[in-house]
């Protein structure tokens, strides 16, 4: 067989190869659309309502809410004064979550990262144990526990917290997976123990990201603690549910907490946004002063 045919033959099976896959993703695309289509029907079907019968009043409720809310614009300030009670239970709830997200966290990265877990050999164990927590939605967790305990903040903090731990025990073990070994390595030569190699060569790395991480996942939780209300968690969700399940007469109660809500979740993204800047500037400060 000369040179020319074997270009033929082997740009021959490339063309059938590439025309296989093709048919392959054609076929897949049809089977992905075809299951929508279907799943869709099902859903439509069991609906209440109907969604396309539903769909020309999709904006009913928030032009009656506002209509309303307009209409009583003087009654609005007082409204948020006295939501904010309820605002700072919602943001306590977000704290404490993610204080104990961060520290639960914290301690699960370093038993599930290779090189730095004190007993290597259960490292997938740790990780799958983050992998269930990160799984398993807050609100599972909320309506689980309030059923155990009773309606109000615990169960939402101990919610969010447990799920917490689960999203920044995966961050924090991939940024602990980055840091540089040798400050291990140096304390491990003059026979320090886990504990003192990882806080004196580890944590001194990993710090800046770390609270870079807890602050981003602190809005999150914001949002998740006011959702969280409404199945009886406590906070400013709950206090919404109420106003919107008095219906008209009660919108413009609504739309001063969804005002007092939006506020606060852009003012805190503005406040970590900056925080999380100035970590990050700082760590890039002390590297390049490093090398230097």
């Amino acid at each position: 067989m000369t040179s020319t045919d074997s270009t033929a033959a082997i740009a021959a099976a490339y063309r059938g190869q590439l025309s296989r896959r093709r048919s392959y993703g054609a076929l897949l695309w049809a089977i992905f659309a075809l299951l929508m289509i279907s799943g869709f029907r099902l859903a439509d079907s069991r609906n209440a309502g109907g969604f396309w019968e539903g769909l020309s009043q999709v904006f009913d409720f928030p032009s009656e809410l506002i209509a309303e809310a307009a209409s009583k614009a003087g009654n609005l300030p007082s409204l948020i004064w006295s939501a904010l009670p309820a605002l700072v239970e919602t943001l306590n709830i977000a704290a404490v979550a993610t204080l104990m997200g961060a520290i639960g966290g914290g301690i699960m990265a370093l038993l599930s990262t290779r090189g730095l877990a004190p007993w290597p050999r259960l490292v997938p164990l740790f990780r799958r144990l983050l992998d269930i927590a990160r799984a398993v939605p807050e609100l599972v967790i909320a309506l689980v526990l309030i059923f155990i305990l009773g309606g109000g903040p615990v169960p939402a903090a101990l919610a969010i917290g447990f799920h917490t731990v689960g999203a920044l025990g995966k961050l924090f073990s991939e940024v602990a997976e980055n840091a540089s070994l040798q400050p291990v390595e140096g304390l491990e030569s003059v026979g320090a123990s886990w504990l003192q190699r990882v806080w004196f060569g580890i944590i001194p790395q990993v710090a800046p990201n770390w609270a870079s991480y807890a602050m981003l996942r602190f809005e999150i939780n914001i949002r998740a603690s006011a959702i969280l209300g409404f199945v009886g968690a406590g906070g400013i969700g709950y206090e919404l549910r109420n106003a919107i399940s008095w219906g008209q007469g009660r919108y413009d109660a609504a739309a001063a907490i969804f005002i007092l809500l939006f506020a606060t979740i852009v003012f805190f993204d503005q406040l970590t946004s900056m925080a999380r800047e100035h970590l990050v500037r700082g760590q890039e400060r002390g590297e390049a002063g490093g090398r230097i």
